[in-house]
């Protein structure tokens, strides 16, 4: 496992070495669920996130970041999700956008699409 994880690794350290930031650029930061501890080396970077996100790591593997070109058109408002003291948020359904009947062999599945919070 740890094999896989290391050849995995260079292969991300290899098609995004060529991309290289300098202080005080603008980031865009790929936000997503991840397990585990992921090792970064000489690709990791340490930003300066907003007060908002004081509890949360600010050093990000390369790969999670993307070069921001400003532009002022489509500013858009982001609503403030409340975080516990284990950096976590609690998602609530708000309705049910679609629902069908699978059927199968074996009988009949139903599937609900739900719209939930902080989506």
């Amino acid at each position: 496992m740890r094999a896989a994880q290391d050849r995995q690794k260079s292969y991300a350290d290899l098609r995004r070495s060529d991309i290289e930031f300098a202080v005080g650029d603008t980031v865009l930061l790929k936000v997503s669920p991840m397990r585990g501890v992921m090792r970064v080396g000489e690709v990791a970077y340490h930003l300066a996130l907003p007060l908002g996100l004081d509890r949360v790591n600010n050093v990000f593997h390369v790969s999670q970041l993307r070069k921001y070109i400003s532009d002022p058109s489509p500013i858009l408002e982001v609503e403030t999700i409340e975080l516990d003291d284990a950096v976590t948020y609690v998602e609530t359904p708000k309705g049910i956008l679609d629902r069908k009947v699978r059927k199968t062999r074996h009988g009949e599945t139903v599937l609900v699409k739900v719209l939930w919070s902080n989506h």
